[in-house]
């Protein structure tokens, strides 16, 4: 067996058809979120919801998505569904599958975040005659997702490495795509420490993005931002003042 080689290792990283799949598995995890955070919002309202047939129904939900393996919820929308009259491409079942697996993931999240705000913050947004959205949208949600970010970034990470299970589909996604590079020119170890590099930049981009948000959404961070400005504000009109001709 032959050694690692730097330059096979570089013509794989600046590969064109490998940095396509670097796209293709972006798309699909920006894609997982989106779809995975706005239906994992509607199970979790569900999930606490006072009717118990519906709360019965997110959970019922949640335990099938969190207790399969991703692997076989793909392979059963993309080759199962079609035995019933419901065929999708290959892009339509991985973006589903990913989409309702994660749902399931986010719902726990955000029930756990909306469970962390102190009841008061309810009682305050009833007290000012706030309906259910409006409560929802402006008194709870924000305070919520400051708590649920930490958790968010894992599940994030979770979902961009979990793209790779497409490829059982023939998604060309990057580890796809890495893998017929293999078969052509046969550099294992060259080609998946390249796809590796890929992963790695991928997720730390995330964090990156992730550390932002959380300094976006810290509230101590925002008083002293006000406290600040206010300052400015008095201290201003002295200084004019001082710098007048006299």
């Amino acid at each position: 067996m032959r050694g690692f080689d730097v330059g096979d290792f570089y013509a794989a990283l600046t590969n064109q058809f490998l940095l396509v799949g670097v796209l293709v598995t972006a798309g699909l995890t920006v894609a997982g979120l989106a779809g995975g955070l706005i239906l994992g919002l509607a199970i979790a309202l569900m999930r606490a919801s006072h009717n118990g047939a519906v709360s019965r129904v997110a959970q019922g939900y949640i335990w099938f998505f969190r207790g399969t393996p991703l692997l076989i919820q793909m392979v059963m929308i993309y080759s199962g569904l079609p035995q019933l009259g419901i065929k999708f491409g290959v892009l339509t079942s991985v973006i589903v599958t990913l989409v309702l697996n994660e749902a399931a993931y986010m719902a726990e999240i955000i029930r756990g975040g909306f469970l962390a705000i102190p009841a008061g913050q309810h009682d305050a947004a009833k007290a000012l005659g706030l309906s259910r959205s409006l409560a929802l949208r402006k008194v709870l949600l924000p305070q919520a997702t400051r708590i649920i970010l930490p958790a968010l970034g894992n599940s994030v990470n979770g979902l961009l490495k979990a793209t790779s299970i497409a490829s059982v589909i023939s998604m060309e996604e990057l580890m796809r795509r890495a893998e017929m590079i293999m078969q052509i020119k046969f550099d294992v170890l060259e080609v998946f420490a390249a796809a590796a590099v890929y992963y790695l930049v991928l997720t730390t981009l995330w964090d990156r993005a992730q550390r932002w948000l959380e300094r976006r959404y810290d509230p101590t961070r925002t008083v002293q931002a006000k406290e600040e400005k206010t300052n400015a504000t008095t201290v201003m009109p002295a200084v004019e003042q001082a710098a007048l001709p006299r």
